[in-house]
């Protein structure tokens, strides 16, 4: 029975969050930054499993650059 109350203690409730304080150019902003980055890498990795390398690599180094350009965005306008 000890073990049992001990597992318990840790498990954690949800709860409801707040989002009505995140502004619609954030939102937006990581919706679009997200999609792009991911879709470029899974295209990177598609162009890999075709044998097209060069392609693959390029898709890549657009995930990359989109990472630094959100990030980057994001540290001057919401930071």
């Amino acid at each position: 029975m000890q073990g049992i109350h001990l597992l318990a203690e840790g498990v954690r409730t949800l709860s409801l969050v707040n989002v009505s304080e995140v502004s619609a150019g954030l939102f937006i902003l990581g919706a679009v930054g997200i999609l792009l980055i991911l879709s470029l890498l899974s295209l990177g990795i598609l162009r890999m499993f075709q044998t097209r390398y060069r392609t693959g690599w390029f898709y890549f180094a657009g995930s990359v650059v989109s990472a630094i350009v959100f990030f980057v965005l994001l540290n001057i306008w919401y930071v």
